[in-house]
């Protein structure tokens, strides 16, 4: 069998150790597996959503955040609505595409930060109804982070203009106490690295993400309390929508690729294998859109970006690398913003009010998106908040060129492929010379053997399968064919 290997579309088409191309699937050890289709589990915002945050409060129950342009929203099982939980004192004004509400709990509390523009929000779970400015004149920050039993900020502005290279951090158990000085409150300047694009807190250590380098932060106490480190001084992050982290692994995109830091260094992840396809189909000029998730579930992180084929500015494909296996792949999905969340949960009378009825609710009512604290792929779209919860996407794999008989002209008579369920197509591509361009067979069915007669000659072949429906895994081709004559 010639089994599907990882993508690796930087690598020639001719003899590729994978396969060339891995549309709408997510990588496994035999193969690939179904991705589901992106929908819809809220009604709409009035406007396109920044943020996406779920936690839960000290009774169990889920909260989930958005927020976009102007406003904030707490999402409302009964009714499926974003419900408006901005500020009593007005509204919010995020400006530049790359500006985005992060969110983080603190205790009971969930503080947001919405960039330099936005004073921090908080919201006491189980008590408030709407978020209010954070208390203590805390730093406006494009970022913020739990470190230990201290809130973080950085990239921030202290009244007098931004500070890119700032992070700055409250007093000990107390969000509420700014005051550098008071009870270990202090910041520190990070220069000669550019501006801080990423800030993750990890146990009582902190990472800093910068253009030019990676700094590690960690609490030692009075009078120090945090020794700064560079343990990364060759690269850095260059956009800030592209950090996730699970863990202490931290994913992120540098200028000429992508890689994984593990607290210590950074490895490349991308090179040789992805990183050149990427930049020559990412619209460069719209990079700040980026965004990026981790799916804990299926082992991917995922990161969403505007293609050049788009007819728009909404990011149109999700690149997906799996972790564990070191493997990518690509999924043809618009999304504005793609995070992790949980789910709310739902009674039969909060289901009544998503269908009309319960046989046209997308899943099964025992799913993931149905049951309440179960954490779920998604993102925002059309101003509401999506999962990746529906039917499986069609997909399309293909096979490197090969020759089945050393160079010469072969008749392939026949394939079989390995899937399960769904329902398949194959293609075969052929040609003669490396220089010519590769002709595709129509789309032939199975049949009721299993397998698709074909009669295509050529002396380099390459096979797709095209598979749909309800489909899950899809491994790859027995192929059978003969030479033919010299001419």
């Amino acid at each position: 069998m010639i089994k599907f290997g990882e993508w690796l579309p930087d690598q020639p088409d001719m003899e590729n150790s994978g396969v060339t191309v891995a549309t709408n699937v997510i990588p496994i050890i035999n193969g690939y597996r179904s991705i589901n289709q992106f929908t819809s589990v809220s009604n709409a915002g009035d406007a396109r959503l920044r943020g996406l945050y779920a936690v839960k409060d000290n009774n169990g129950n889920v909260n989930l955040f958005a927020g976009n342009e102007t406003k904030l929203y707490k999402f409302n099982a009964s009714n499926s609505n974003l419900d408006d939980v901005t500020k009593s004192a007005g509204s919010y004004s995020l400006s530049a595409d790359n500006e985005r509400w992060r969110f983080i709990q603190f205790g009971t509390s969930v503080i947001a930060c919405g960039g330099v523009g936005e004073s921090l929000q908080e919201f006491t779970l189980g008590t408030d109804t709407r978020f209010a400015d954070l208390a203590g004149s805390p730093p406006k920050a494009d970022f913020v982070a739990v470190v230990g039993d201290q809130v973080w900020t950085a990239n921030i502005d202290e009244g007098s203009g931004r500070i890119p290279f700032r992070a700055r951090w409250s007093a000990l158990n107390d969000a509420t106490s700014w005051t550098v000085g008071t009870n270990q409150a202090d910041f520190q300047d990070i220069p000669d690295s550019g501006a801080i694009t990423g800030l993750i807190g990890s146990g009582r250590y902190a990472t800093i993400l910068m253009e030019k380098a990676i700094v590690r932060a960690s609490y030692v106490g009075t009078p120090l309390i945090y020794q700064i480190d560079k343990v990364e001084t060759t690269r850095g992050c260059t956009f800030s929508g592209s950090v996730s982290y699970i863990g202490q692994t931290i994913f992120y995109l540098n200028e000429d690729g992508f890689y994984l830091f593990d607290g210590r260094s950074s490895q490349a992840i991308g090179q040789e294998k992805i990183n050149k396809f990427f930049f020559n189909d990412a619209n460069i000029g719209q990079l700040d859109k980026i965004s990026s998730a981790i799916d804990p579930e299926n082992n991917i992180v995922a990161w969403s970006y505007v293609s050049n084929a788009s007819g728009s500015t909404i990011p149109d494909k999700l690149l997906i690398y799996n972790y564990v296996l070191k493997r990518w792949s690509i999924a043809e999905v618009e999304a504005d913003l793609i995070a992790p969340f949980y789910t709310a949960g739902y009674n039969l009378d909060q289901l009544d009010n998503l269908a009309s009825n319960l046989d046209s609710l997308t899943g099964a009512l025992d799913g993931n998106l149905y049951k309440g604290g179960t954490l779920l792929f998604g993102g925002s779209k059309d101003n509401k908040i999506f999962a990746f919860n529906g039917s499986p996407l069609s997909a399309t794999i293909e096979t490197s060129e090969f020759s089945l008989n050393k160079g010469r002209r072969s008749l392939v008579t026949r394939s079989t492929p390995y899937y399960k369920d769904g329902s398949v197509t194959v293609q075969v591509g052929t040609r003669n010379t490396s220089s010519e361009a590769v002709t595709f067979s129509t789309a032939s069915s199975l049949n009721n053997d299993g397998f698709i007669e074909h009669r295509d000659q050529g002396r380099y072949h390459r096979f797709r399968m095209n598979i749909s429906g309800n489909w899950n895994i899809a491994q790859g081709f027995d192929i059978e064919g003969q030479a033919l004559g010299r001419r």
